[in-house]
């Protein structure tokens, strides 16, 4: 998660050199940003250390969109037509889908790693509806994904040396390659859901991004050689079904 961010960080300093700070309005929001994105790395990093990522990954990313549609349609009262409301919540009904364990598989679910899952939602559901808000208020949203991702990518490294000491870099050298193209990926592809926000209603943006299970599901299978599962074929169904209604409605 640090060299990530890192990476992340150094591509973002000369995009913000070239688009220029935000608009003033926006560092307020920028900063909590950074504050829910660091809880966020955390509760990521624990999920992922206690249990298997076909687990993790659909928990984190698909409760998300059914908190941000919730806080969004309450708090902000963003417009959002029947269709893409049953759209949102099909697509989390396929996601929910994905997680279920049956037999030995459910007996082998670590708790604790459910629970930093389920924190995980709740902190991306946050920092979504920050910066959808943030990005409005800056006048530029590439800008403002440059400044914060810069922000992101310096305060991992002194937060990592205070916690684990020195020793903490010795394993950063054995996945240089994959840090450093998480990081480019992360970069490119939050800053197309943070302008993404500025163009439509935040939770239909949330929503459709976290598609991404999909995609994390096929990992899964094809390189970390997890089982195919009949609720996955079932589940994946459920999104794209969720995906017309969004796009319908």
């Amino acid at each position: 998660m640090t060299l990530i961010n890192i990476t992340a960080g150094l591509i973002g300093l000369p995009v913000l050199m070239a688009t220029g700070l935000p608009a003033p309005a926006s560092y307020g929001w920028s900063a909590l940003s950074l504050a829910i994105h660091m809880a966020y790395t955390f509760s990521l990093a624990g999920a992922y250390s206690r249990a298997d990522m076909s687990v993790v990954y659909p928990i984190a990313r698909g409760g998300a969109p059914l908190i941000t549609a919730g806080v969004s349609l309450v708090l902000l009262g963003e417009p959002m037509s029947l269709k893409a409301a049953l759209g949102i919540g099909t697509l989390g009904a396929g996601i929910i889908v994905m997680t279920l364990r049956f037999g030995k598989d459910a007996a082998q679910v670590d708790g604790t790693g459910i629970t930093f899952a389920l924190l995980t939602a709740v902190l991306i559901s946050a920092y979504t509806l920050s910066d959808g808000l943030g990005a409005r208020a800056s006048g530029n949203a590439l800008a403002y994904s440059a400044l914060l991702f810069v922000l992101n990518g310096f305060v991992p490294l002194p937060l990592l040396l205070l916690l684990r000491g020195r020793d903490a870099l010795a394993p950063l050298r054995g996945f240089l390659l994959p840090g450093f193209a998480g990081g480019a990926m992360g970069f490119a592809s939050y800053a197309i859901a943070i302008w993404a926000m500025t163009q439509a209603p935040i939770a239909l943006v949330a929503a459709v991004r976290e598609t991404s299970v999909l995609f994390g599901a096929a990992i899964a299978v094809l390189f970390l050689k997890e089982p195919l599962r009949w609720n996955r074929i079932l589940a994946a169904l459920l999104i794209l079904s969720g995906l017309i209604l969004i796009r319908l409605g």
